[in-house]
């Protein structure tokens, strides 16, 4: 148990090291060899973990991937919700997400598949937006496949101009912002006027899923 958890930990410090690098260069200009002295680790410390540069950028990239456990809502639409201002809140305290994200918009990382992360999130929210619409929470001629793509762009689009402005200071703010533009536009009226918009809920959000557990998930499911 012990060897595991220090190999965990020594994979956590190379990918902490490569944000940092990957944030700093840019993909095309880091190096192994910063990495691996930014991380204090050996060449072969690393090359147990991942195979190549490209393998430990792939490793960053998934840093930003949606949370697949997350606490239920009775309204789906409110767990979307949920879902944008956790990742606000992610990207303002995570650098190894803030790099993650990055990553996926560098248009200097050609080789690596960038367009992974933004499939996994748009599939996410098209989930729970099939979710929402089985519970007659959606306006009747909504597609979610193209709200879902839509939110993925306008998140990214979003969080840029945040961390252009103030290193996404305010982005719990922009984000609350453009929610309450674009929900009206697919929820019913008596499921929007229940919906909480707040800046800080993404923090109350996370904080919760730290708990959250599969037991607590069926107590939740069964109450």
């Amino acid at each position: 148990m012990a060897q595991q958890d220090r190999a965990i930990r020594t994979r956590r410090s190379i990918l902490e090291a490569a944000a940092k690098v990957f944030g700093e260069r840019g993909y095309a200009s880091a190096t192994v060899e910063e990495i691996l002295s930014r991380a204090g680790v050996t060449r072969g410390a690393l090359y147990f973990h991942f195979s190549s540069k490209e393998e430990v950028a792939l490793g960053v990239l998934e840093a930003q991937m949606p949370i697949d456990r997350f606490p239920e809502q009775a309204s789906k639409l409110q767990k979307l919700v949920d879902h944008g201002m956790v990742m606000a809140y992610r990207l303002q305290h995570d650098p190894l997400v803030q790099a993650g994200v990055s990553l996926a918009l560098d248009q200097g990382a050609a080789e690596l598949d960038r367009s992974a992360a933004f499939r996994a999130w748009t599939d996410q929210l098209e989930r729970i937006l099939t979710e929402a619409r089985g519970q007659g929470e959606l306006l009747p001629h909504i597609d979610v496949s193209d709200t879902a793509e839509f939110l993925t762009g306008a998140f990214a689009g979003v969080q840029a101009m945040s961390q252009a402005h103030c290193n996404r200071d305010d982005l719990d703010r922009r984000v609350s912002v453009m929610l309450r533009h674009v929900l009206p536009g697919i929820s019913t009226p008596a499921m929007l006027a229940a919906l909480d918009f707040s800046p800080e809920r993404g923090r109350r959000v996370f904080l919760e899923y730290q708990d959250y557990t599969p037991e607590t998930a069926s107590s939740v499911a069964g109450s």
